[in-house]
This record gives structure tokens, sequence and C-alpha cells, in this order.
């Protein structure tokens, strides 16, 4: 008897291997991608914008990067003394508005030298709610916990999000033609839209990235939210506050994409890397015997052999730091 509705694998046309080069960005579960493969030594540009829940948004923020537009002072606010903008995560904050401005042109730079390089784009979406400006009906990343009466909610039209991530996919290929984009649907809810109107704002992000892979043969779809709604389906994935995806939970969803998206020979070294990090964390009860003293060039000599194909002199460092 079965107990469990398993998802069906994923058959992805490609296979990411250890020396292509990634950026992430979206939602909370974007930063668990991306990560997780800076973890194992894939080139990952990770959450640069800090965690973004809206399509438009995200889209926004990586054309602004693409077209080298200049930051938009005039979305510039401030609270408590320090300064923050309408379109980026609170995390990205300044002293003073040319500090922050500075900062934000700097990580467009580096979000577009990696789009420019990149073999794929992860961007996980979180919510089709967005907040507008009531005085001029801009879609806000991040409200910065101003006033409510400066903001209206809106859920978004799917004819909008389409028109928004046309304009950012064209300038993108004309930048890298040879990209490829894997979206995935956060499985994060959104519980202060209620459960009926996250329900609601899922599915319309379901059906814009249906119609994207539809449209263009470059876009695929990863199914983190499928995962945990329909195959894991239980609260035992979740935190206590039944709404973030707890560390099991996150495991299993990057295990699903390991098995979908990786290439047979980075599946290989993320296993023996794995062996190798938790050699690195191990903390001996006598450092300087000999038996440890082995240890560690044994480890040391495994480093030199990873340091072939992947960089490992931080590693390599450590560990003979504690040699004597």
């Amino acid at each position: 008897m079965n107990f469990r509705t398993e998802i069906e694998p994923v058959n992805f046309p490609f296979a990411i291997g250890q020396n292509d080069k990634i950026i992430s960005v979206g939602s909370c579960f974007s930063d668990h991608f991306g990560e997780f493969l800076k973890e194992n030594k894939v080139d990952c540009l990770s959450n640069p914008y800090g965690v973004i829940f809206n399509p438009v948004s995200i889209f926004r923020l990586l054309l602004h990067s693409l077209s080298e537009r200049p930051v938009m002072r005039k979305y510039l606010t401030e609270s408590n003394g320090n300064w923050y903008h309408y379109d980026y995560h609170s995390k990205l904050n300044g002293s003073t508005p040319e500090s922050l401005t500075s900062d934000l042109e700097d990580i467009h730079g580096q979000v577009r030298a990696q789009l420019k390089k990149a073999n794929y784009l992860i961007i996980t979406l979180g919510t089709a709610y967005v907040y507008r400006l009531t005085h001029n009906q801009h879609v806000v990343a991040n409200c910065h916990k101003k006033p409510a009466d400066l903001f209206q909610k809106e859920l978004l039209t799917q004819k909008e999000i389409g028109i928004r991530f046309r304009q950012f996919y064209e300038k993108l290929k004309m930048v890298n033609s040879r990209i490829k984009i894997i979206f995935t649907v956060s499985p994060v809810r959104h519980t202060k839209d209620t459960l009926q109107g996250n329900n609601l704002s899922k599915s319309l992000l379901r059906l814009a990235t249906h119609y994207f892979c539809n449209d263009f043969k470059d876009v695929h779809y990863f199914p983190s939210y499928e995962i945990l709604m329909d195959d894991l389906r239980d609260y035992r994935y979740y935190e206590e506050d039944m709404i973030h995806v707890n560390e099991t939970g996150q495991k299993y969803v990057i295990e699903n994409f390991r098995k979908s998206a990786f290439s047979k020979e980075l599946n290989e070294f993320i296993d023996q890397w794995k062996q190798v990090r938790n050699q690195l964390h191990h903390k001996p009860f006598q450092p300087s015997s000999e038996a440890h003293q082995n240890f560690l060039r044994k480890l040391l000599n495994k480093l030199e052999a990873m340091a072939e194909s992947v960089n490992v002199e931080k590693e390599k460092e450590l560990v003979k730091a504690q040699l004597i």
C-alpha cells in the first residue's frame, strides 16, 4: 500500500555542470537553491537584490541591471536614520542616500556581469499580490514598514505578469542568447493574504510559468510548490510557524532538483565534497596527535586533487594551519 503520491520525475533537456555559471533571484526559496550551489563550489550569484516576492519587481530589477539604468533615487525612503529603497529588500540599506545608491549601483553591476556569462537563471516567484504607491501606482518590492495609507494592495493580472516578463526576456536574449531560465513557485505560504488569497496568488504564478514555458523553448519549470503541496503534504516539513519550509523539506526539494537538473559528474562531486566538508568540520580531542596529523595530511591530499577542478584555496589554508 502506498501512503504518498510522489512527484513525477522532471526530465530537463539539459544538465547543470560544475563549471556552469548561475544566478538565482526571487523569494527566500531562491536563497536555498543559491546557497546550496555556492556551498558545492558552483559559481552562483544568490539573491543579490535580497528577497523579492512579486514577479513585477523581479523582472524590473533584472531589466534594470541589463539596461544599465541609474538607480531611481525618487524611491529612496528614510526610517529611523537609515535609508532604504522601495525596489529592494530592507537588508540593502545605508546611512545616507549616497552610500545606499552607490551600493545598489554596485549590485546592478555584479548582476549585469553575471547575466552576460551565466548559463542558467533560476527565478523563484513568491506572490502575485503587490503593493503600489498610491500617488503614482509604482509597484514596490518592500514597504519597509511605512504607513499603510501610502500603499494600495492589488492582485496582478496574468497580462501584466506576461508583459513584464517578455520585456525582460527580450533584453536578456540580446545580451546572452544561450542562457536558460528555470522558474519555480515558492511553497512558502503567504497567510497574510488569507489561505484563499494565497491559493489564488499561487495559481496565478503557476499559470504564468506554464505559459512562459509554452512560449519560450529555453524557459523551464521545476515543481518546488507541487513537491511540498502534493508529494510531502505534511506539516512535519514546515517550521513551527506552519508557513516556512524547514530544513528537511528544503533538502528533499533540493535532492529532487539535483536528480532533474544536475549532470552525473556534478552529483558525484557533491557527494564527494560532502564527505570532505564533514572532515573539515571534524573537531579532534588531541589536535597534535600523530593520528590527527595523518588525518590532516590525507585531507590535504584530497583537497589538492580537487583543486584541479574547483577553487579550494580557503579550505587548504584551513588544513595547513592545523599541521604541525
